[in-house]
């Protein structure tokens, strides 16, 4: 990915080449590779601890794979174009393919850091491949799930695997299996109507013989498609809950209401969003009574909701009764405060 950008991993990937040893290669070995103008006098990364004092029996697809480890966890490596100019010299036209298939074996077996610097510096080499962003994207969504406990490393991968996903697709877009991946991305975020448009171009893109489906045998195809299908099928609620959301973040606080009220009795009614929205839209139509309601079923289902305690605070202070509002005033300083010593003990 562009190294300009803010890196969101780099300091989860970078560690992992903390004890990566680096030594110069002899004068002799950098003329017989050619490679003399480039790294003379440039430490590489080197796993060997035996190697010969004349680099004899250094392994230069190794060093490669390593120089891409190094530039894929640290973007910003003071030698990393050093290392992308011999990474060009010695695979050529290969660089990126070759990287690309390394990744690819580190993501089988079940490396995926790994994958993901491989593929990250494959990149830096050709930043349109399709077959690297793809792959990049699922190795993120890997160290996403083996990250779940971390919720910091975890949010930082799923950022960018999503980015890299929406990428993907501007740049390739008749990738269908781009679209598979971004849309569960944006199913995960909430957005239902760009999960279903995203779904939608899945399903054109993934219905003749592309490219990107020579690899995928018609079964596995065809289950991938019944998959979406049904996803599509499920996505009509949410989609339509999405809209009267909308309609009230926007100010139509009349019509997000009446599109929110029906699904009070369906199964959703435990979403606790669904009340808060309802809650935002009374309050704008002064229906203090039904506001008031609505909140207190959000903090039933979210009891440490602090944004609808300070919604009733201010319901009560409007109504004049003090007493009630400096009641979830306190239960907004005790939640806050248990926050913090959550945070200090961690």
């Amino acid at each position: 990915m562009d190294n300009k950008q803010e890196d969101r991993i780099s300091k989860y990937l970078s560690a992992i080449n903390h004890d990566m040893m680096f030594a110069e290669l002899s004068s002799d070995y950098l003329e017989r590779i050619g490679a003399a103008e480039i790294l003379m006098g440039i430490p590489v990364p080197i796993r060997q601890a035996d190697e010969d004092s004349d680099g004899g029996s250094v392994d230069a697809r190794e060093i490669v794979f390593d120089m891409a480890r190094i530039i894929g966890g640290d973007p910003m490596f003071v030698y990393a174009d050093k290392y992308l100019d011999f990474i060009k010299h010695a695979a050529g036209e290969q660089a990126e393919p070759m990287l690309v298939a390394e990744g690819a074996r580190s993501a089988d077996a079940g490396n995926f850091e790994d994958a993901c610097m491989l593929l990250r510096a494959a990149l830096r080499i050709e930043p349109k491949s399709c077959a690297a962003l793809y792959l990049y994207g699922r190795a993120c969504k890997e160290c996403q799930a083996e990250a779940e406990e971390d919720e910091e490393r975890a949010a930082m991968f799923k950022a960018e695997a999503l980015d890299t996903f929406e990428i993907l697709t501007i740049m390739h877009p008749e990738f269908a299996m781009g679209y598979y991946f971004l849309g569960y991305e944006y199913l995960n975020l909430g957005l239902y109507l760009k999960t279903k448009l995203t779904w939608q171009d899945f399903l054109k893109y993934s219905s003749g013989t592309e490219l990107e489906t020579q690899d995928m045998d018609d079964d596995m195809l065809a289950g991938l498609r019944d998959e979406i299908e049904g996803r599509l099928e499920e996505l009509e609620e949410p989609i339509k809950i999405e809209e009267g959301c909308n309609k009230i973040m926007s100010g139509d606080f009349q019509g997000g209401r009446e599109i929110l009220e029906p699904f009070c009795e369906t199964g959703y009614k435990d979403w606790w969003p669904l009340w808060h929205y309802l809650g935002s839209a009374e309050v704008a139509l002064g229906h203090r009574e039904r506001a008031e309601e609505c909140f207190k079923e959000v903090l039933r289902l979210s009891p440490s909701n602090t944004d609808a305690m300070e919604e009733l605070a201010a319901i009560y202070a409007l109504s004049g009764d003090e007493e009630k509002a400096a009641k979830y005033r306190n239960k907004i300083k005790i939640v806050r405060s248990n926050l913090e010593s959550e945070r200090e003990d961690q």
